[in-house]
């Protein structure tokens, strides 16, 4: 009874009375059913669902999982019938322990089919209550814990099957601490003479390191109190099983993996977090692309954090994760976590959604060995497999975007995606995706690719269906610009293009040989034929012009920032509002300048090279423009800068800085704006800061 007592103690630290009463109604109903029955160590073998009890208890877990877990093995091993169950307590309860029953059944072997096959039947189950695995994986935690008691041979068995089944399930959970101890105690039993020595070696470490951690603890916590953060920092302490896995795959030593020191920090918010990124900064050198941020991008089994590797005091490398309490909670009992905190996503955790898009995959899935392949994303590196809306899934190569995703759904999607949403969250289209994301494309009926997806897509689909569909575009905008060119140069000759009649159109394509009049076209847009040129050869002998004019009458308008054959020079960055010039290009058509660039004093005279150009009323669009800032070099002037910039609704592309000396700098910046009214608005925010000497922009 003093077990019981316990356990009713600490459940009733968060659940409710009668909560924790049916928890005892369960556990002397199943006390009763396994009377007389005892495990192969002899204890009673009651002892057994009450430790697994007392494991879920620990993540806090509700009451029907602990009624679960106490009852769990009624069915299998009594004469209790799962209508009995239900009878006695609730159809829930008793569809949690058939679910657990029939997880009992699974024999895992090391034949792929066979294990293949078991693993699909544990997603069924799971897909229709994730508790099921949670009282399954607090089960064998404790089978585990009690293997000393079995065979070599059988120890070695059940700890194969713990690593390579139950601890990725516990980790694709997100349930940390069962992963971990799964490991442990899988390897001890595994390599017990490797785990033995292994042990040694850290424990003598551990005694060589101690000096160094406080050392560095205390640095932190210190300058923690000085800033009024409230917050609990602890060296963390390398799994075995995480050091002798490392040791294999890096081809590295005991020592070189030990060399790296690493602290948790867990403070009370997430701006917290943040702000204690910044101390450990200051305190520490961090070293380049070595920070990740799982809050803002959270993993797919939910665990949030923020991780950096600095350069500690006597030159150590130190591993820092941030994160909050609750943040906590989720990254050591994940989707457990959830009936705690509540923090349930779109009221399912990210967890169990992905279990149950699991059932989708099998549907797809011709055999065991292809659906098993498709979930195990843990352990193809080189390949994500992410999440349509619908729970489906998709294969794509490592370091894939969004628009890949979209071109492996359809090609229709692909060509008419606009934006995503990743997990819920709208992320830009060139972001790499993470295995397990759930993917939502955001099309437009008028949209088209971008010709700078082609710079990040990862997929021979999406780059060939782009490539087509480009080169379909870049004729019909060529076709387009050529009408407007040559409408410009039929000036000269009294008409325009809507005037041009068949023997003009006859005339020129046998002049030139074309196949037909819309190539001419796209020849004059592309830049491969002068307009003029064009139209002197349509026109009657009797029209035509020995001398070109000085000038033509009419400006070409300017209506878009993005074009295939209408580019905006890198030299001088044109931007609306500016005057500008054009000059046709071989291959690339009509390039816009600014009227003052120097890269047009060769040919600004030639009027059928250099146009005069307007911008349309009506433009519109995302315009790259480069400027310098000059400032004096305080701590944190750039993020201020770079927070001016954003107030104003301008996007950054580039930003660098150079030293002029030890107390002033040189900004060089590339941001995106609508015209020069909107530069004009961000020039003018960032005059305004104190440390800000002199803003220009960048001339050709």
């Amino acid at each position: 009874m003093e077990a019981i007592d316990a356990l009713s103690h600490k459940l009733s630290s968060y659940l409710e009375p009668s909560q924790v009463q049916d928890i005892i109604s369960a556990y002397q109903f199943a006390a009763q059913c396994h009377e007389g029955q005892s495990r192969q160590s002899g204890e009673p073998y009651i002892t057994h669902p009450l430790a697994v009890a007392n494991i879920l208890a620990d993540m806090h877990l509700d009451h029907e999982s602990l009624m679960a877990a106490l009852l769990h093995d009624v069915i299998e091993d009594t004469d209790v019938s799962k209508s009995e169950l239900a009878e006695r307590f609730t159809q829930t309860v008793a569809d949690l322990v058939d679910g657990v029953s029939k997880l009992s059944e699974i024999e895992f072997t090391s034949k792929a089919e066979q294990q293949a096959d078991n693993f699909q039947k544990m997603t069924l189950a799971m897909a229709k209550d994730i508790r099921v695995m949670l009282v399954k994986l607090a089960d064998r935690l404790h089978n585990m814990r009690t293997l000393r008691v079995l065979s070599p041979a059988k120890r070695r068995r059940i700890a194969r099957e713990t690593l390579d089944i139950y601890a990725p399930i516990a980790q694709r959970l997100g349930i940390n601490d069962i992963k971990i101890e799964f490991e442990e105690l899988g390897f001890s039993a595994m390599y017990p003479i490797r785990h033995q020595r292994m042990q040694q070696a850290l424990k003598a470490a551990r005694g060589n390191r101690k000096e160094i951690v406080d050392e560095i603890k205390d640095s932190i916590e210190t300058r923690l109190e000085q800033e009024l953060i409230s917050a609990a920092v602890t060296g963390r302490e390398k799994h075995l099983w995480s050091i002798y896995q490392k040791m294999k795959s890096k081809k590295k030593s005991f020592r070189e993996i030990m060399d790296v020191f690493a602290f948790r920090i867990v403070v009370e918010s997430v701006d917290d977090c943040y702000r204690t990124l910044g101390i450990v900064h200051n305190l520490f050198k961090p070293v380049p692309g070595e920070f990740k941020d799982y809050i803002a991008i959270p993993k797919v089994n939910g665990y949030q954090s923020l991780h950096n590797i600095l350069l500690g005091m006597h030159g150590v490398p130190i591993e820092v994760q941030i994160r909050t309490t609750d943040m906590d909670a989720m990254a050591n009992f994940g989707i457990a976590s959830h009936w705690l905190y509540k923090s349930k996503e779109e009221g399912v955790p990210r967890a169990n959604r992905w279990v149950q898009g699991l059932l989708e995959i099998q549907q797809q899935a011709g055999n065991s060995l292809e659906f098993i392949e498709h979930v195990k994303t843990d352990l193809y590196p080189d390949e994500v497999y992410v999440f349509t809306s619908k729970g489906e899934i998709i294969s794509l190569p490592s370091g894939a975007t969004p628009v890949d995703f979209a071109y492996a759904v359809h090609t229709d999607v692909g060509n008419t995606c606009v934006a995503c949403k990743i997990n819920g969250q709208l992320t830009s289209l060139s972001e790499p995706l993470q295995s397990g994301n759930k993917i939502k494309i955001i099309t437009a009926k008028d949209a088209q690719p971008n010709p700078s997806w082609l710079n990040f897509v990862m997929t021979a689909k999406a780059r060939s269906a782009i490539r087509h569909f480009l080169k379909h575009q870049q004729h019909d905008e060529s076709v387009e610009l050529g009408k407007r060119l040559l409408d410009r140069a039929l000036e000269n000759f009294g008409t325009n293009y809507k005037s041009i009649r068949k023997s003009w159109i006859k005339r020129i394509l046998t002049e030139t040989g074309a196949a037909t009049f819309e190539d001419v076209l796209q020849q004059i847009g592309l830049g491969n034929r002068l307009a003029y040129a064009v139209a002197n050869l349509m026109a009657p002998p009797s029209m035509r012009q020995e001398t070109m004019p000085e000038e033509f009458k009419s400006p070409i308008m300017i209506d878009a920032s993005e074009g295939l054959v209408i580019n905006y020079a890198r030299c001088c960055r044109p931007i609306p509002g500016d005057p500008i010039l054009g000059h046709l290009s071989p291959g690339k058509g009509l390039v816009v300048h600014r009227e003052s660039c120097n890269n047009l004093n060769e040919i600004r005279t030639n009027v059928e090279k250099c146009m005069p150009l307007n911008w349309s009323p009506k433009v519109k669009g995302d315009f790259p423009v480069e400027f310098k800032v000059e400032l004096i070099s305080e701590r944190g002037i750039i993020a201020t800068l770079a927070s001016r910039i954003a107030e104003c609704e301008a996007t950054i592309h580039k930003i660098s800085v150079n030293e002029r000396d030890a107390h002033s700098g040189i900004v060089d910046l590339i941001i995106d704006v609508k015209g020069r009214v909107h530069l004009a608005k961000v020039m003018r925010r960032i005059r305004n800061l104190n440390q800000v000497q002199r803003v220009y922009r960048i001339k050709s």
